[in-house]
């Protein structure tokens, strides 16, 4: 493995390895060919081997904070969203550069994209929690940014939690479980919200959220026909699986212990961590859970691997796609699980 150590500059790396991306799809959107082949390979093989050939030791210095890099991936998404679904129901590609570009688009934009919306959710600044938001609507996913600061951190690693998988629970019947579980407990949690301070429910985001949708599909349509309305729907289906896919194995089969009917506080060992250095860049830290957890609003930069935090064998987005066959993700995963759980 070859170790680089102390880098002066960690928002180099961050936008290294999220902004090369954009930039094949653009192309491989716009021109086909090889470029879907590079954009494809950027993401699995590329992103696979640097894990394993490259270790970063950041340096012990304060962290910027990363907003600037996250303002210009979520405007990069709502520009490559309707430039990628318009390649697909357009004419000029190849079926195998379609279905090369479909895949690499949903991959990007489940992976990184929802880490960086994720990020942008938990700013306190509303212009920056508000472009988190519509990045996820433009997924058809905007429920999540109710479902995830109001009902995941809150209620993580029990049963009370629609995003956390229980040990032995196959990823098709969680992602199901979950999509309709934190949609339904987000709603109620912002119901209770406005309740509390005495708002109107007209002023509940869920009419956003829905209004949104709706109007973005109209759009596709009206740009591409129902083609096009129908390809975006499956890609914002395929970016989906790709968030469901990351919280099913980063809090698969950890629990909270009940104390006096109640959960134990949130711990660094209710979370599954990669240490792995590229995928991690990839996805903004967001790999760094337990700290995530502990610091919901910590910068991604400055995420760190907390001691005695449970580690995956191999990184995040590896696991994910072992994930979709439960027989070989149950036997890597519950003896571990198994292992976290007694100690």
């Amino acid at each position: 493995m070859v170790i680089i150590p102390n880098m002066n500059h960690p928002m180099r790396l961050f936008a290294v390895a999220t902004l090369i991306p954009v930039g094949l799809l653009a192309f491989a959107a716009l021109f086909g060919g090889f470029w879907v082949l590079i954009a494809v390979l950027y993401l699995t093989v590329f992103t696979t081997a640097l894990d394993r050939i490259i270790n970063i030791v950041s340096p012990a210095s304060e962290f910027p904070s990363g907003d600037g890099l996250s303002v210009i991936l979520a405007c990069a998404h709502l520009a490559l969203m309707p430039l990628v679904v318009m390649a697909l129901a357009g004419g000029t590609l190849t079926i195998m550069g379609k279905v090369g570009l479909f895949f690499a688009a949903g991959l990007f934009f489940g992976q990184v994209s929802n880490a960086n919306a994720h990020e942008l959710i938990h700013r306190s600044r509303r212009g920056l929690h508000r472009l988190g938001m519509w990045v996820y609507i433009s997924m058809l996913f905007g429920h999540h940014t109710s479902a995830h600061v109001l009902v995941h951190h809150r209620h993580v690693a029990t049963a009370a939690d629609p995003n956390t998988s229980r040990k032995g629970e196959g990823f098709y019947r969680y992602a199901i479980r979950a999509w309709l579980g934190s949609f339904v407990q987000g709603y109620k949690a912002e119901a209770s919200r406005l309740l509390r301070i005495d708002r109107a429910a007209l002023h509940n985001p869920y009419l956003i959220y829905v209004s949104g949708a709706i109007v973005l599909i109209a759009l596709a349509f009206w740009a591409g026909g129902v083609k096009a309305a129908i390809l975006y729907v499956l890609l914002a289906g395929h970016a989906q699986t790709q968030l469901l896919m990351s919280d099913y194995v980063q809090h698969y089969g950890l629990e909270r212990t009940s104390r006096d009917g109640r959960p134990e506080p949130v711990s660094a060992r209710h979370s599954w961590n990669s240490p792995h250095y590229f995928s991690s860049a990839l996805m903004l830290n967001a790999t760094r859970h337990s700290d995530h957890h502990a610091h919901p609003a910590r910068p991604y930069p400055a995420l760190t691997l907390p001691d005695g935090a449970p580690m995956l064998p191999r990184p995040l987005p590896l696991m994910a796609s072992i994930a979709l066959f439960p027989p070989l993700w149950r036997r890597i995963m519950d003896p571990r699980t198994e292992r976290w759980r007694n100690a």
